[in-house]
């Protein structure tokens, strides 16, 4: 997460979507983690392949174990949730 969208999700704010997505872009999807904890949550590399709005996409994403589809994947930061990679 960025610093700008983590100033904006402390006071309760709401993290919008700056960029434009398109098919065949790479995003981060947050995955869920297990519910007993055993995996934690974690970003893995996604490849957006269809485009709803702005906020909305089509991804699939690849795991370390394998790779799946993820229809209408919301933007944000949170598990089950997508958004572009930070800048290194």
């Amino acid at each position: 997460m960025d610093k700008v969208s983590k100033y904006l999700q402390e006071r309760g704010l709401t993290v919008k979507n700056t960029q434009t997505p398109s098919v065949g872009r790479i995003a981060h999807y947050q995955s869920y983690g297990s519910p007993g904890g055993e995996h934690k949550s974690e970003p893995r590399a996604a490849i957006i392949t269809a485009v709803k709005d702005n906020d909305t996409v089509s991804l699939c994403v690849l795991n370390p174990t394998g790779m799946y589809f993820n229809q209408d994947v919301s933007y944000g930061d949170g598990p089950g949730q997508w958004s572009w990679p930070p800048r290194v």
